[in-house]
């Protein structure tokens, strides 16, 4: 791995490619640049990320296990094989329920101007 991303033109397996970690969330990068970034995550059981936002769009893809990706304080539990896309500028978080691994797709594009309440 080159830039601490993933060989080009190397298959590979999502589920092989990293590891869980007791008590905690695991990640690596599969591809960033200018457009945008991909990354593998693997999460213990109880573990999540808090609430945030992004200017950008993303798109999560379980590919292990099951989380629960609350967006707009609307909750949504996914499964392996699942996959939502999370709004830009939009609150979420996530839970694992079990123990999951997600691929995240960011994609950089025009930024959305935050729409503060009058």
């Amino acid at each position: 791995m080159e830039n601490n991303e993933f060989d080009k033109g190397i298959k590979f397996s999502f589920l092989d490619s990293i590891s869980y970690s007791e008590k905690a969330v695991v990640s690596k990068q599969l591809l960033k640049n200018e457009a945008g970034n991909i990354s593998l995550f693997a999460f213990d059981i109880g573990e999540g990320l808090s609430e945030h936002t992004s200017p950008y769009d993303a798109v999560v893809q379980i590919v292990d296990g099951k989380a629960d990706i609350i967006i707009n304080g609307i909750s949504n539990i996914l499964r392996a094989g699942e996959t939502i896309i999370m709004p830009a500028n939009s609150p979420h978080e996530l839970k694992a329920l079990e123990k999951f691994k997600m691929v995240l797709t960011l994609i950089k594009g025009k930024k959305e101007p935050v729409k503060n309440p009058a």
